[in-house]
């Protein structure tokens, strides 16, 4: 069965919003695009391989996709390793509209997206990897949808700005799989989900009767 598996820059505070570049995503005036090009080195660039090098088709959100379609066809590096496998593979893609999708391989989910996607799921074939797509992340969240977690995070703060988790999230335990940090201070952090969320109390038990009968025969 196919899993759909989140694959994530953000910053410190939670903004997934423009990584990329200047003009990317400037919506509600956003001018920090491009906060993840400083941190970038051949070491976090090599770790890229784990998320992009096993079997995937690309589930985005309208925006991500429009982002993504106006950038990678016409990428002409022969040697740029991610163009040709984006522009190769299946790019599922939620709308609420009905556009017309000019970048190869491209279908719509259709209205009802997550009955789409539980169906897509229960099918054989790659996994569905989640780029961007804030909007879509969060209906991915509420339906429980997500099978892993992968979160670039880089050391910055950006303020305001389209977040991973947006306010209706739904509360929800993650497990850690794996981690690890980079020289220039990111860390990529890989989670699966784990049930409900666990709470406890550090408050000191009150003490019982024979305990505090205990207590008064040491004074």
């Amino acid at each position: 069965m196919r899993r759909i598996v989140v694959a994530t820059f953000v910053s410190l505070d939670g903004i997934l919003q423009a990584p990329g570049g200047p003009q990317e995503d400037p919506t509600s005036g956003f001018a920090l695009g491009g906060w993840t090009a400083p941190y970038f080195d051949e070491a976090l660039g090599a770790s890229l391989g784990d998320i992009f090098g096993r079997p995937f088709d690309l589930l985005l959100g309208r925006k991500t996709y429009d982002i993504f379609a106006a950038h990678w066809p016409y990428v002409s590096d022969p040697n740029d390793p991610i163009a040709p496998v984006f522009n190769r593979v299946t790019k599922y893609v939620a709308s609420r509209a009905k556009p017309t999708l000019a970048w190869q391989n491209s279908q719509l989910l259709g209205e009802d997206i997550v009955a789409s996607l539980k169906k897509l799921k229960g099918d054989t074939g790659a996994d569905l990897l989640v780029q961007g797509s804030s909007n879509l992340l969060q209906t991915l969240w509420t339906a429980g949808l997500v099978d892993e977690l992968s979160v670039l995070i880089f050391p910055v703060v950006l303020g305001k700005g389209k977040r991973l988790f947006g306010d209706g999230a739904v509360p929800m335990g993650l497990k850690l799989a794996k981690s690890q940090s980079y020289p220039t201070g990111v860390i990529v952090a890989n989670y699966t989900p784990d049930g409900l969320v666990k709470t406890g109390d550090f408050g000191l038990a009150e003490p019982s009767a024979a305990e505090l009968e205990r207590r008064r025969k040491l004074t």
